[in-house]
């Protein structure tokens, strides 16, 4: 609980993002993500819940637990699978798809928020609320607590997805 007051009083610096991540199961594992399921109140508040409690997990590349760090996706279908039971896509490029669309004034806690940077999705993060969302931005950084609505953020096109 501590460390949960400590993520909402501190504001998180910017960063670079960056996050094509690459799927760390063995190649005879067969994981498919599940279609899009209508995530109930509950659960969508235990995303959100669960996302900021790892603010502050090592970033990196491929991982997808707390132990081993995360990127982007990895905590997405992290959080996803723990909190909702719902296998979200490895990828930025299958979350891209992932869910439902949602335009921005009707996002909500538990949407995935998905950064595109030439047509392509390059980054996603959890939105928790109140313009900010919980990410795993880049290599030596840690996941993080961010806004979209100043800075680096600000300018980036993003697509909404719930799912």
């Amino acid at each position: 609980m501590r460390r949960l007051s400590t993520v909402l009083l501190v504001s998180a610096g910017l960063g670079l993002a960056g996050c094509s991540s690459v799927p760390t199961v063995s190649p005879t594992a067969t994981v498919v993500p599940q279609p899009a399921a209508r995530l109930t109140h509950a659960q969508a508040n235990d995303v959100t819940v669960t996302a900021l409690g790892l603010v502050g997990t090592p970033y990196r590349y491929g991982g997808n637990t707390p132990a081993s760090g995360f990127d982007c996706s990895g905590l997405i279908g992290y959080v996803y699978k723990q909190r909702a039971g719902v296998v979200a896509p490895r990828t930025t490029a299958g979350l891209v798809d992932w869910g439902t669309g949602i335009a921005a004034s009707g996002v909500r806690t538990g949407d995935v928020v998905v950064f595109l940077q030439g047509g392509r999705a390059s980054h996603a993060g959890i939105y928790v609320g109140e313009g900010r969302f919980v990410h795993a931005p880049s290599t030596g950084g840690t996941v993080r607590l961010d806004t979209l609505r100043t800075g680096y953020w600000a300018k980036q096109p993003v697509a909404y997805r719930r799912p």
